[in-house]
C-alpha cells in the first residue's frame, strides 16, 4: 500500500479492472459524456491530470488509468508482468473496451503519447480530438542525442540502483520538471508517494529501459509502426501543449509533432518545463477549456 495523498489534492474515488493474474488496474472514472481518455507517462501518475479532470468532469466522462506499477495499480515483480509498451497498450485497449468506449477524446503526456497513439493507431475510427503535452509517438530524433540520465538510468547497473535505491527518476522530475512554478514540497511528495520503495520503483526504472533506440530493441517496430501512422490523424482536432525547457522532450521532439502534424494547433510556452499542466495551468486551462467546449483556437 502506498502512501496516502491527501484529499484537497486528489479527491477523486478509485477504480479497478482486473487485468491477468489477478493484477489490479486503477483508473479514475469521473462526471458524464463524452469520454476523454489521459494517458500519464514516466514517473508520474493520474495525479498529473488531476486539474484537467476537475475542469472537464462536469461535461464529459474522463478517464485516468495508472499503468502497471505506477500511481494506485499493482506494482508486480518482472515474473507477473511484462512491462513493455506492447503490454500497455494492451492494458489501455481492455480498459477502453471494457468500459464500452466505443469513441474518444485522448489527452497525453510523456510516455502516454507512445501508449495512446498506438491504441490509436489501431483503433483510428474511435478517436476524436487529440491533446499533446510534451510527448513523442515516434522514434528518438535524429538530432536530439538521448539525455545523458536517461543514458546512466537505461544501461548501467548504477543508474538502475539510483531509481530502485533512492527513487532518483521520481524525485529528480519533481525538483526540474516545473520552471516557471517549481511544485511544493506537498505537491512534489504527491508525486513522489507511489513510488515509495524499492519494490514499487521497478516501473520507473523499466519505462526507461524500455526505451528503443535502434532495430532489434523491443518496441522498436512498434514505433515505426506508429510513427507512419501519425500523419493519418491530420482530419483530427489536435492540440499542442509544449513546455520549451523540457529536459527530454525538447524543440526537437515539438518540430517532429509540426512536421507530422502541420494542422495542429500548437501553444508554446518558452518558460515553461516538463510538466506543462503544472507549469503553465493558468494559461492552457482556458485554451483546454476552448479546444473541448469549441473549435480550437489559433496557434500561438
Amino acid at each position: 500500500m502506498v502512501r496516502a495523498v491527501p484529499k484537497h489534492i486528489y479527491p477523486f474515488a478509485s477504480n479497478f479492472l482486473e487485468l491477468d493474474k489477478g493484477l489490479r488496474y486503477h483508473y479514475l472514472d469521473e462526471g458524464s459524456g463524452p469520454p476523454v481518455v489521459m494517458v500519464h507517462g514516466n514517473p508520474t501518475w493520474s495525479l498529473y491530470y488531476r486539474q484537467l479532470v476537475t475542469l472537464l468532469r462536469d461535461r464529459y466522462r474522463c478517464i485516468v488509468p495508472d499503468h502497471i506499477g505506477c500511481g494506485l495499480s499493482d506494482k508486480p515483480d518482472d515474473s507477473r508482468y511484462e512491462y513493455s509498451l506492447a503490454q500497455r497498450a494492451d492494458d489501455l485497449a481492455r480498459l477502453i473496451d471494457t468500459l464500452g468506449l466505443k469513441k474518444v477524446h485522448l489527452v497525453m503526456h510523456d510516455w502516454g503519447g507512445m501508449i495512446g497513439m498506438t491504441w490509436a493507431s489501431r483503433h483510428p475510427a474511435q478517436v476524436d480530438k487529440v491533446v499533446l503535452l510534451n510527448t513523442a509517438a515516434f522514434h528518438l530524433p535524429p538530432s536530439k542525442p538521448l539525455p545523458p540520465a536517461l543514458g546512466l538510468a537505461r544501461n548501467s547497473r548504477l543508474g538502475a540502483f539510483l531509481v530502485r535505491r533512492f527513487n532518483a527518476f521520481s524525485r529528480a522530475a519533481a525538483s526540474v520538471a516545473c520552471t516557471r512554478n517549481p511544485m511544493s514540497r506537498e505537491l512534489k511528495d504527491a508525486y513522489t508517494a507511489p513510488y515509495d520503495s524499492w519494490q514499487n520503483r521497478i516501473a520507473t526504472l523499466r519505462f526507461v529501459q524500455d526505451i528503443p533506440l535502434k532495430p532489434g530493441d523491443r518496441g522498436y517496430e512498434i514505433v515505426s509502426e506508429v510513427a507512419a501512422s501519425i500523419p493519418s490523424f491530420n482530419d483530427r482536432d489536435v492540440f499542442i501543449g509544449w513546455g520549451l525547457k523540457d529536459f527530454v522532450f525538447d524543440a526537437h521532439f515539438l518540430r517532429e509533432w509540426e512536421r507530422l502534424l502541420p494542422n495542429a494547433t500548437i501553444h508554446r510556452y518558452d518558460d515553461a518545463g516538463h510538466y506543462i499542466l503544472e507549469d503553465a495551468w493558468d494559461d492552457l486551462k482556458p485554451l483546454l477549456d476552448g479546444f473541448f467546449t469549441d473549435a480550437p483556437a489559433a496557434s500561438s
